[in-house]
């Protein structure tokens, strides 16, 4: 939406005016439009604080109110030196610029270097609200200065700004680092270091039975499951190019007898040599290896993000080596799964992009022209016979292959990083990775690295707000709370315990000596399935008032039924 970008950009500038008119020597940094609003960022004689925000806003109206057209102006770069000549970071951009001309736009008696485009004047930048602040280096970069940072959004009416501030509170809600800790799913541990998981019991019962479904899914299409180390020695870092062109996002080597090692940043060398341990015939083909593998990355402090960006993650990683008259095959294959999977586990949108070459500059990419559109057309045919939508990105393939990257929606609309389906032909060219054909021959093997879920961290954190930590009972780290009404009926509630959890159910007794309403609304908070009270009525009959975290009284039922119950919904997947 231009007019909506405009609208943003302009709003930027708005505000940028009303930070200098309220605190003196402020030095201007960058103010985009984003996806879905804004920001600027200053460099500001003292810190912003919450409060600053209401000033700005204020401030903000007033400029709105002025209503002054936005004005370009096109300058010599010596002109621009001279007006910014207090505005530092101004200076570097002018003098990257590659013309000898830049443009300004004016708001009056302000104004910024700027390409546009703007609104017609600042009467027609919207309903707009400041929503926070946040540090960001200058361009990007941790060795240059902090800046602060104010996010902001615009809508064309009041409406459009009162639903997305809607979903900004729902998002909040959802926040999977607070609902985290408000469950007892996981933790990062300051004392073991930033970007490292601790899966709680609950988020670890999770994670198993996420696991276990990823296992058993695999073993049914063919897949087999390989281990392979944490470290390796350096050259075969070197030997698959990741020392090359991924060092920075590697750990430092660790010397052991004399020769360095790395911890490994990805599955796929291990997997690689898994294959070449021996001679591989045709008629073996295609091999479907996958791994639950931990992987370590460096990233920077200030990238981590809760479970969605951590330094040490695992991948639900698989590798399949095929002869290029199968490639097609496995593609359509692994996209099913894909889906399947995404599905099964309660996301029903996506949004899926398909990378292919620059169709004007193939000479950049490793490989042949027919070994190629043999391979986009096995990823653009998986796509199409599924009659599954999809945006083809042209010039976006990496050099060794073209891939399928496809993002999951959530409950609010949000997309997420999801499976990745990459052809490879450079690693079969590093690795000299073959299989002897019908003739005798030897061919190159094409390899295929595929993720369904992505990590398991990620994932997790995905589902969490997916599900505002409302998960289906399949998934539910407790299945159903049993609340005795007075420690007379522990023995009985003991009891249920007993026969569900020999049936497989994820069940526990709340014995605490708190009022059962107290302990109602505790299960409900810790959005438990199924609350389970027992008195002097449910021992004599051998049943359970039955409670859903909805609020819902399902009244007295058997244990047996609602066992069976459960049972059903574990089944579907529910």
């Amino acid at each position: 939406m231009a007019d909506l970008d405009a609208m943003r950009h302009s709003a930027s500038h708005v505000m940028a005016e009303a930070v200098q008119s309220l605190i003196p020597n402020s030095r201007l940094g960058i103010g985009p439009a984003i996806e879905e609003g804004f920001y600027y960022d200053f460099e500001l004689p003292r810190p912003l604080a919450p409060d600053d925000l209401a000033q700005i806003e204020a401030r903000m109206a007033e400029i709105k109110v002025r209503n002054s057209e936005f004005v370009c102006q096109e300058l010599s770069k010596d002109e621009a030196r001279a007006l910014f000549s207090d505005q530092p970071y101004k200076l570097e951009l002018i003098a990257e610029l590659p013309d000898e001309k830049v443009s300004i736009y004016r708001q009056g008696d302000w104004y910024d270097l700027c390409r546009g485009p703007h609104v017609h004047s600042t009467g027609e930048i919207g309903e707009f609200k400041l929503l926070s602040i946040a540090g960001a280096y200058w361009r990007g970069d941790e060795k240059r200065p902090m800046l602060q940072r104010i996010y902001g959004t615009t809508f064309p009416d009041k409406q459009g700004l009162e639903t997305y501030l809607h979903k900004l509170e729902e998002a909040e809600r959802r926040d999977h680092r607070r609902l985290g800790k408000e469950l007892d799913l996981f933790s990062i541990q300051e004392d073991a270091g930033p970007g490292l998981i601790f899966w709680h019991p609950k988020g670890a019962m999770i994670r198993y039975l996420i696991e276990n479904f990823w296992k058993e899914e695999h073993l049914k299409r063919g897949y087999q499951l390989v281990y392979s180390p944490h470290i390796a020695r350096a050259d075969l870092w070197k030997t698959s190019g990741h020392w090359g062109w991924y060092r920075e996002n590697m750990y430092a080597p660790m010397e052991i007898e004399g020769a360095p090692y790395l911890i490994k940043p990805m599955n796929c060398p291990f997997h690689i040599l898994i294959y070449k341990s021996r001679l591989r015939s045709y008629r073996e083909l295609p091999f479907r290896w996958a791994e639950l593998g931990t992987v370590y990355r460096y990233e920077r402090s200030g990238t981590l993000h809760g479970m969605l960006r951590v330094r040490g993650f695992t991948q639900d990683d698989a590798h399949i080596f095929c002869r290029p008259d199968q490639l097609e095959a496995e593609v359509a294959k692994a996209l099913d799964f894909a889906i399947f999977l995404l599905q099964t586990f309660g996301f029903r949108e996506f949004n899926v992009e398909l990378s292919v070459r620059d169709p004007q500059n193939r000479t950049k990419y490793l490989g042949s022209d027919e070994i190629w559109d043999r391979a986009e057309g096995a990823l653009s045919s998986a796509l199409e016979r599924r009659g599954q939508p999809y945006h083809r990105a042209e010039g976006e393939a990496v050099f060794y292959g073209p891939k399928i990257d496809i993002k999951l929606i959530d409950a609010l609309g949000r997309p997420w990083q999801g499976p990745t389906i990459q052809v490879d032909f450079n690693m079969p060219e590093k690795f000299d990775l073959n299989y002897v054909s019908e003739d005798g021959s030897e061919k190159r093997v094409i390899m295929v690295h595929r993720a369904m879920l992505g990590s398991l961290e990620r994932f997790m954190g995905c589902l969490i707000e997916h599900y505002a930590g409302a998960f289906p009972v399949w998934l539910a780290p407790v299945q159903a709370t049993i609340i005795p009404i007075a420690d007379r009926h522990l023995d009985y509630a003991q009891k249920v315990n007993d026969q569900l959890t020999e049936a497989g159910l994820r069940v526990e007794v709340d014995s605490r000596p708190e009022r059962m309403n107290q302990k109602i609304r505790q299960a409900q908070l810790n959005k438990i399935p199924y609350m389970l009270v027992v008195g002097d009525k449910e021992g004599a009959d051998g049943t359970v008032a039955v409670r859903v975290r909805s609020g819902e009284n399902l009244g007295p039922m058997p244990v047996a039924e609602l066992q069976s119950l459960i049972e059903r919904q574990v089944r579907a997947k529910e």
